[in-house]
């Protein structure tokens, strides 16, 4: 067992996973949260995630009319626990910005959910994801669209640019949850929206769990508890934090709907 140490580390070691996930969905191989389907010691004998928790994450949480409207590839690489642009209530006109974007799944529906007067963005730091992007944007023809190279730590971006923060089972990814609450508050306007889906941990997760680099870069170990969400929201600026779990993804890890606002002025 791997165990983890700097921030560096960590995010070095879940760039390589997600690298080899989206050289997979370009390939027409299924993923994962936890890399190509049969790698990374996935499947059903995996200390990862079984096969029963596997269908917790990917394209099955998508409507098949989703699913349809977008490139193969797309949905392939789609390794997220749920899907935000369902919760997020996004209107004609808004402006989006998907953290941690991927092949750009959610970035694509969030696109033509807000039309063409609206705007969807998606920030990745996975070179080989923002090429899969860019390429599955190209085949379905959705125009109001951009993918920046960056961290969600730390957003190229600028100030109060955004409606609506949307992410897809990534926040539990970064070695630093603070900086990528604070760095949503800065990009929001005054009344933005935070409407994310991620993995919360049980109180009661073992240090063994927290310690594997595997499960941390299968979206486990690094999860918040619902008590550490809420704190680390409210202490970037959010209010009305909401918190609903709505499928188990690990005997100490569930797949969770992460609803907050910034205040209006």
């Amino acid at each position: 067992m791997a165990e983890l140490t700097e921030k560096d580390e960590i995010r070095e070691a879940v760039r390589e996973r997600y690298a080899e996930a989206a050289a997979a969905a370009s390939a027409g191989a299924k993923s994962s949260c936890c890399g190509p389907e049969g790698s990374c010691g996935c499947g059903p004998d995996s200390a990862v995630l079984s096969a029963e928790q596997l269908e917790a994450f990917g394209p099955g949480l998508y409507s098949g009319q989703e699913q349809g409207s977008l490139p193969d590839a797309a949905r392939l690489a789609s390794l997220g626990c749920g899907n935000p642009t369902a919760v997020a209530e996004l209107h004609e006109g808004e402006t989006v910005l998907d953290l941690g974007s991927g092949g750009g799944i959610d970035v694509l529906l969030s696109a033509r959910r807000v039309g063409p007067n609206g705007k969807a963005y998606g920030v990745d730091m996975t070179d080989e994801m923002l090429e899969l992007a860019r390429t599955n944007q190209r085949e379905a023809g959705v125009e109001n669209v951009e993918f920046l190279k960056g961290t969600i730590e730390d957003v190229p971006l600028p100030d109060d640019s955004f409606d609506v923060i949307i992410s897809n089972c990534v926040i539990n990814l970064s070695g630093d949850k603070p900086a990528v609450f604070r760095e949503a508050a800065r990009v929001l306007r005054p009344g933005g929206r935070f409407a994310v889906t991620d993995i919360v941990a049980d109180a009661d997760m073992d240090d063994a769990t927290r310690r594997d680099m595997a499960q941390w870069t299968g979206c486990i170990a690094g999860a918040l508890t619902e008590e550490e969400f809420r704190a680390e929201l409210e202490a970037a600026g959010f209010e009305g934090v909401e918190v609903r779990e709505t499928h188990r993804v690990h005997d100490q890890a569930g797949s969770a709907i992460i609803r907050a606002r910034i205040p209006a002025r």
